[in-house]
């Protein structure tokens, strides 16, 4: 017969502990030299983007008035020129932008949340949807010049850079808003069901409120993003120098002629901000960098106040949950 194993000595669970305190307190230094160091990279980072932020401010700000909203863009007079045309084609382009990504990304997000079967094929979907939130902007770029521009004949306009920006944005859209919906707690969906609510009546009157700061989240950093976009712009006929607004050819529309000038502005030739930016930063010469850098302290205040604005809605909705 073996013999029974030695009962444990005190001096044994004494050297035990001590060496698992040993361990703890070497742990315990990693984790705060990690965090230092996570948090200097963090201050180097800022102070990075100050000191750029703190350069552009410095050269645009002299630049800044009204009459680089009012004025046109000018090749031999940097002077005079403007970004009229860049900033109305922006509008455009993200308006048509939020449109057709914020329809198409929601109900995409509702239906596969909501009403999609959970097979192969949904998580299929949702695999192929994170690898596109990841592809380059340019690839957009190009698979929106052959599709858009060049299979559908809506030649260089607006409606095929607002489509080619819808396709940059639809899959964080997509993703932020099923994160928002799916993260809505399943008791609020059975109470709808057991006051005689329909899905679609639950969804839309109860787990939509509850989604919404979430989802606006997601939609305002995607739209933030589509407006720093240059690459896919210059792939699908975005202008280097424009001295029009869109719509120019017609006149201002009324009741009667309100679809024609729409018509006419989305299938119109543009620019956009980024692409101003980009085309004045080529220039060598002192004035045109002072307008590009000008033109991105407005870029920053169109962002900013975008993040401003869902910082408001979601204040506001927030309440509600």
């Amino acid at each position: 017969m073996s013999a029974a194993p030695a009962p444990p000595r005190a001096a044994d669970f004494d050297n035990s502990l001590t060496a698992f305190d040993q361990r703890l307190a070497q742990r315990r230094m990693w984790g705060v030299v990690f965090a230092l160091i996570c948090a200097a990279l963090t201050l180097l980072a800022l102070m990075v983007l100050a000191v750029l932020l703190t350069q552009i401010a410095e050269q645009g700000w002299p630049r800044l008035s009204t009459k680089l909203l009012t004025r046109f863009p000018s090749r031999l007079f940097p002077e005079e020129a403007g970004i009229k045309s860049a900033l109305w084609g922006t509008i455009w382009l993200i308006g048509l932008t939020s449109v057709i990504s914020i329809t198409v990304g929601l109900g995409a997000a509702i239906y596969l949340e909501e009403f999609a079967p959970r097979n192969r094929l949904t998580d299929f979907i949702q695999l192929n949807l994170a690898n596109l939130a990841g592809v380059p902007s340019i690839v957009y770029g190009i698979l929106g010049l052959v599709v858009f521009v060049r299979t559908l004949h809506m030649n260089y306009s607006i409606l095929a850079g607002a489509c080619t920006l819808s396709l940059v944005v639809l899959p964080v859209i997509i993703i932020a808003s099923r994160e928002a919906i799916s993260a809505v707690p399943n008791s609020i969906r059975l109470a709808a069901f057991a006051v005689g609510s329909t899905r679609w009546q639950a969804a839309w009157h109860h787990v939509l409120p509850m989604a919404l700061p979430g989802i606006l989240t997601g939609v305002i950093l995607s739209i933030s993003r589509a407006i720093g976009e240059t690459a896919p712009l210059i792939m699908v006929g975005a202008l280097s120098f424009v001295q029009f607004v869109p719509g120019r050819s017609v006149a201002p529309p009324s009741v009667d002629t309100s679809l024609t000038w729409l018509g006419q502005v989305v299938s119109d030739k543009y620019t956009a901000l980024p692409h101003q930016v980009y085309t004045w930063a080529q220039d060598s010469r002192p004035a045109f960098q002072e307008l590009a850098a000008s033109t991105i302290v407005i870029l920053l205040i169109i962002l900013l106040s975008l993040n401003a604005l869902a910082t408001f809605i979601r204040a506001r909705y927030t309440p509600r949950l």
